[in-house]
């Protein structure tokens, strides 16, 4: 199968109106994002890991998103940090093990209460942070683990991987992904290594499925220029852009899924992105199937 979905990084911003929206306060924010978007990040249940407890999703919200999409709609969904943080968040220099990092029993559950929308999740994203020595000796350990991880989850699910150490990226960290039967998901921004420098080094080695996420480097300091008002470019990336539309397309001529999740920190408005994104690629509407 080939496809390519184009969508953005979560949805509910007031200023996309006459963007996206018909108004700053739609009923239905989900619903008219579909008419012009075929695919959604969703990481409203990725920060789930509290002291005591882990959150998860509530039944009204994953039927109102399931009533809220056409069949052919997709969502890449964050899968709880409840899995995939070594250590508890702590402002001091004393670490305590989540004792529920990679443990299958919290994806099922949470895999389980998304149960309404299961025929329209194209991915669930794995998302790491950066580990340094202390929440992970080395690579070798991690892919050990992450292995064994993945061999345990149901099977027919299609399950995405993203880190932030750059240095892990290389020619044994995509084999490894293929070997598990897992998908890369790439992230430009947060000062990892240019996306289009490692899509072209490792085109060979990438499976049927791809996710790539452009963020930017610089959060706050784009926070401070649009003061949340996301509906123009701030920080155009126009010798960025059409690079990355030419890694896509090649990714594309190679039989694949290529699912591309534009953050409004990327460029200042996601939508405004995708646009651009669009005419490179030459294409009329944000989606291919074929």
């Amino acid at each position: 199968m080939t496809a390519l979905y184009i969508g953005t990084c979560s949805f509910k911003y007031p200023s996309w109106e006459q963007l996206v929206y018909s108004s700053r306060t739609p009923d239905d924010y989900l619903a008219e994002y579909a008419r012009m978007y075929a695919s959604v990040e969703i990481d409203q249940w990725f920060w789930s890991l509290g002291k005591d407890s882990i959150g998860f999703p509530r039944p009204f919200d994953v039927h109102s998103y399931a009533a809220s999409v056409p069949p052919h709609f997709r969502f890449t969904i964050k899968c709880p940090n409840a899995i995939t943080l070594t250590h508890h968040y702590s402002k001091s220099n004393q670490l305590e093990a989540n004792r529920s990092f990679l443990d299958t029993q919290v994806f099922e559950t949470f895999h389980r209460a998304l149960e309404p929308i299961h025929p329209n999740i194209g991915m669930y994203i794995f998302q790491f942070e950066y580990l340094n020595r202390t929440k992970m000796p080395d690579r070798k350990q991690f892919l050990q683990q992450l292995a064994q991880f993945f061999s345990r989850l149901p099977e027919g699910l299609v399950y995405g991987l993203e880190i932030r150490n750059p240095r892990w990226i290389d020619e044994t960290w995509f084999e490894s992904l293929s070997a598990m039967r897992v998908a890369p998901v790439l992230i430009q921004g947060y000062w990892m290594d240019d996306i289009v420098t490692i899509l072209e080094r490792n085109m060979d080695r990438i499976g049927p499925m791809v996710c790539i996420r452009l963020h930017g480097d610089d959060r706050s300091g784009i926070e401070e220029v649009t003061k949340g008002e996301w509906d123009r470019i701030v920080s155009p990336k126009d010798m960025e852009l059409p690079a990355v539309a030419a890694s896509v397309t090649r990714l594309l001529q190679g039989n694949r899924v290529v699912y591309v999740n534009v953050n409004n920190h990327y460029e200042g408005s996601a939508p405004r992105t995708i646009s651009k994104l669009m005419k490179y690629l030459n294409l009329e509407k944000p989606y291919l199937i074929f």
